[in-house]
């Protein structure tokens, strides 16, 4: 293909999501999805792999085409026809947690198959109430089914999904949104296979994923030869006092690299298990950032990625564990694990951790009609340095491109208060390029709550890189109408630490909810960054007097630096 053509139809099949996604956003009916931007789109070529995606969530994407390929095997392609979609959210099935709702239609020109349309959005709720040890407490299960045969919405599938709900409202308004996503992913593809014709089509999908194959295989050859490894930990799952470990090895062997996470501990009781499509995602968008990031995003990538998950560890769950935190708590700590992983690898190019590990929580709250609001945020922290900058803060994690909820709204729709969303300083990991900082988030209910939610980092911070120091941890914290707080997660004031994992925690009306999130690693030695840098940030209210002291041996005293002071912590010999 001749390379304007070529340029041509990247460019189409990247516009083709972009589109899905402008009528998913304009036309759902959920926060969640309208304001919080939680959802993805993708096409694929006819077997189901990617050829190009929007901007969305990463942690969607890399396993989309695990849903898009168990619909197409459970009907067989030469079953389909025009006007189907199937549905499925089953984690078990190329799913990763019950809210994440997928959407699978095949597109036909003249008689022809031509690819798939492929939308996954996060539902408000599809039932249960989450923090149990079995899968059925996470709501309503849907094995790849269709939801409509030939342009007929399958409307008992339908009913079901409303009466599992506890916001059918959303189901409708979110589950047509999505369905008319699907719809100008079968106009785009339509009007490419009319312009072009439909084998050149084929073969602009066939080379788009070549492509970026070349481009990463050749980002791989630039990485030493050597294996490299890594551990993590996420800090409970609910249930256990205990760490549950992560350990990952990367070997690169000139243009592949694989992925092994031999050592991993088992299955956990409670709701953090991973299953095998959400770790593989996990994988995938971690190694982006080092390998190309400006190759097309699409399967090519996937081809010179080797991973082994073991199966019946926590990030290669089975029925019936339970995986609601899988998006947020695993593929963080996967993320978390191979960036640490490639800084032995790449140290100039490494990227400290970020957190952004309490990102999601949802709490049923009583309405004042006799009904329920259900209430969700995704209050971020802060990104790691990296070798140019100081890492960005209060910004969501690697996982997703998702925002959180605009007080206005949150409070127009739901009984709650916001009291406090402002950097919290000291919280980014001291280093040349220090962490950025997280946040104290503080709301207050209006009326009854019950808060639930999956946390990490608080046993300890985001680590640094390259003798960057770690963030602190981070707390979670319940304040009554008098003003007392009660650590409800993380280390209390006697040392004593409790779990960050939280299910179905109640909250009377004025009680208040405060979360102080922890920002990123730091990258390189603190004693390195430039006296200057450190005293902007105590200017800025970044850093504090103590902590340009104690962290970066800088001694401020009247908005100045003391240079002798200094001299001396920094050169304590």
């Amino acid at each position: 293909m001749d390379p304007i053509t070529f340029e041509v139809m990247r460019s189409s099949f990247e516009y083709t999501c972009e589109r899905m996604s402008r009528v998913l956003k304009r036309s759902a009916f959920s926060p969640l999805i309208v304001d919080m931007v939680d959802f993805s789109n993708a096409i694929a070529d006819t077997s189901g792999d990617l050829v190009g995606q929007s901007a969305n969530c990463p942690v969607h994407l890399g396993a989309m085409h695990f849903s898009a390929k168990v619909s197409i095997e459970k009907y067989g392609v030469e079953n389909l026809s025009e006007g189907d979609i199937i549905v499925l959210n089953d984690p078990y099935q190329g799913g990763t947690h019950t809210n994440d709702v997928t959407l699978t239609a095949p597109v036909f020109s003249d008689g022809q198959l031509i690819g798939f349309g492929i939308t996954r959005a996060h539902w408000t709720d599809v039932g249960g109430q989450g923090g149990g040890t079995h899968i059925a407490a996470e709501g309503l299960r849907i094995p790849p089914v269709k939801l409509a045969d030939r342009g007929v919405l399958n409307e008992e599938l339908i009913s079901i999904m409303r009466a599992s709900s506890r916001v059918p409202q959303h189901v409708d308004g979110d589950l047509r949104a999505q369905i008319g996503a699907l719809k100008a992913a079968d106009s785009e593809m339509k009007r490419l296979a009319e312009r072009y014709g439909v084998e050149t089509l084929a073969v602009a999908m066939a080379e788009v994923q070549d492509y970026t194959e070349r481009m990463t295989r050749t980002a791989i050859e630039r990485i030493p030869d050597g294996v490299y490894e890594a551990e993590e930990y996420a800090d409970t799952d609910g249930f256990s006092n205990e760490p549950i470990r992560l350990k990952v090895k990367l070997t690169v062997s000139g243009d592949r690299i694989g992925v092994d996470f031999a050592g991993t501990d088992p299955m956990a009781k409670g709701a953090i298990n991973s299953p095998l499509a959400n770790t593989t995602s996990a994988v995938y968008y971690s190694l982006k950032a080092f390998l190309q990031p400006d190759a097309p995003p699409n399967h090519g990538m996937y081809r010179s990625i080797d991973i082994s998950v073991p199966e019946g560890s926590w990030l290669n769950s089975q029925w019936p564990a339970p995986t609601i935190g899988c998006t947020t708590v695993a593929a963080a700590k996967v993320g978390a694990a191979i960036w640490e992983a490639m800084a032995l690898a790449v140290p100039d190019l490494a990227i400290a951790p970020t957190n952004t590990e309490c990102n999601w929580f949802m709490a049923g709250v009583d309405d004042g009609q006799g009904g329920q609001a259900l209430y969700s945020e995704l209050p971020p922290g802060g990104w790691g340095g990296t070798p140019f900058n100081d890492g960005m803060s209060v910004t969501i994690d690697p996982l997703g491109n998702c925002t959180n909820l605009p007080i206005e709204v949150g409070e127009l729709l739901f009984p709650v208060e916001y009291e406090s969303i402002e950097f919290l300083a000291d919280t980014g990991g001291a280093g040349r390029q220090r962490g950025g900082l997280g946040q104290q988030f503080q709301i207050k209910w209006l009326g009854q709550a019950a808060l639930t939610m999956s946390c990490s980092r608080t046993l300890t911070g985001s680590p640094g890189v390259n003798d960057g120091a770690a963030s602190p941890p981070q707390l979670l914290s319940k304040i009554d109408g008098n003003g007392t707080r009660e650590v409800i997660g993380g280390f209390d004031e006697q040392g004593e630490w409790k779990s960050c994992v939280i299910a179905n925690h109640p909250f009377a009306a004025g009680e208040a909810f405060l979360l102080e999130a922890t920002g990123g690693g730091g990258w390189g030695s603190p004693l390195e960054r430039e006296p200057e840098k450190v005293l902007d940030d105590v200017l800025d209210g970044l850093v504090s007097v103590e902590g340009a002291r104690d962290d970066y041996g800088v001694v401020i005293s009247d908005g100045t630096i003391d240079l002798d002071a200094t001299g001396a912590l920094r050169n304590p010999d």
